[in-house]
């Protein structure tokens, strides 16, 4: 099996999470490989980079998605386009709405009601400028449905402080995927070591739908 972890916004491909997942699994799970692709790059990039990675892949061995996040996002987005398996880990669902803060932030401290196109909202901490046509990037490619539900699984922190949690189960279960809506909890997942035979478990069975 090969193992894609997707991190979020402001994370890179040495995520706390994705380095956890790889060493638990060069542990315990040998005969699985486990890619971090980093993603701090524009979201057509992104979306590209990750098509093109499950394709590369998927002929040698069968390949599932772990997204945080934002990568939960774009998860669900390369599941959708290739049918690829994928468990989300406390995904945004509507980043075209949550990453706008950056953009009320700078609003509050401007002269202007707007902002020039190429202006940067947000530095992540790996270096991806955001700037308006990123916001419009996905703002054009909205989560409306899941084209297989089946090959989908979610994990949800109840005291998820960043994003609305309600908000993801509401929208993931209407499709038809696998949610689980875990008591406590932050946006980080901070007891995500704790987790991770549950979270093989998980991914297994999902490539045996």
């Amino acid at each position: 099996m090969n193992i894609i972890y997707i991190h979020g916004l402001d994370s890179d491909a040495n995520s706390t999470k994705g380095i956890l997942l790889e060493s638990y699994c060069q542990q315990h799970h040998a005969d699985i490989n486990v890619y971090r692709p980093d993603l701090n790059s524009a979201p057509e990039q992104v979306f590209e980079q990750l098509v093109k990675l499950v394709t590369a892949l998927n002929g040698k061995d069968k390949t599932v998605l772990i997204g945080s996040s934002l990568g939960g996002y774009f998860s669900t987005l390369v599941s959708n386009h290739t049918g690829c398996a994928a468990l989300l880990l406390n995904p945004s669902t509507q980043p075209h709405v949550t990453l706008q803060r950056f953009a009320h932030e700078l609003l509050l401290n401007s002269d202007s009601d707007e902002l020039p196109e190429n202006q940067i909202f947000h530095t992540t901490a790996g270096g991806w400028n955001i700037i308006p046509a990123d916001l419009q990037w996905f703002a054009d490619h909205q989560l409306v449905s899941i084209n297989y539900p089946h090959k989908i699984a979610v994990l949800l922190k109840e005291d998820d402080e960043l994003l609305n949690a309600e908000l993801s189960k509401d929208f993931y279960q209407t499709q038809g995927a696998t949610v689980t809506v875990q008591a406590g909890g932050d946006h980080r997942f901070s007891d995500f070591d704790k987790q991770l035979p549950m979270v093989i478990d998980i991914l297994q069975d999902l490539i045996r739908v």
